[in-house]
């Protein structure tokens, strides 16, 4: 599995982008996006497998149905982006930023989310197991979506 596109590509694309990158369905997999500034980006349906973001910044970034199975996000500032049906099963949220993000039907089975900040999140049919961890350090069903909003 490799991205259709470098890091290297990838920033030099952003450059003329401006404000509002459009990576809608683009390949990142496995790709090292550490503290890239995606801000406002159309990255609906994207393959980021196994890519890593840690402290990226993804204010208002449209994610929605993108495939983020096994992210390596430490850290990583989600404010307010539409995570709506996206998968995140067995990602590394620790201490990320997903305040205000929406959450509606996305998988978080087996997610690290300690540390990490909720608030103002919409999580109407977020999915999540017993590998799931909470903000508070707690397993699965030993809490629920709604506590951390």
């Amino acid at each position: 599995m490799a991205a259709e596109i470098t890091r290297k590509e990838l920033i030099l694309a952003l450059v003329p982008a401006g404000a509002t990158p459009r990576l809608a369905g683009v390949d990142l997999s496995v790709l090292n996006l550490t503290r890239l500034d995606l801000n406002g980006a159309n990255m609906r349906g994207c393959n980021l497998q196994a890519a890593t973001l840690r402290e990226g910044i993804l204010r208002g970034v449209n994610l929605s149905y993108a495939n983020m199975i096994t992210v390596n996000g430490v850290g990583v500032d989600l404010d307010a982006a539409n995570l709506t049906g996206v998968n995140l099963s067995s990602s590394n949220l620790q201490s990320a930023r997903l305040t205000n993000a929406n959450l509606t039907n996305a998988t978080i089975n087996g997610v690290n989310l300690l540390g990490a900040t909720m608030k103002g999140a919409i999580v109407n049919g977020l999915k999540f197991d017993e590998n799931t961890t909470w903000p508070d350090g707690k397993k699965g069903s030993q809490s629920n979506p709604a506590n951390y909003i």
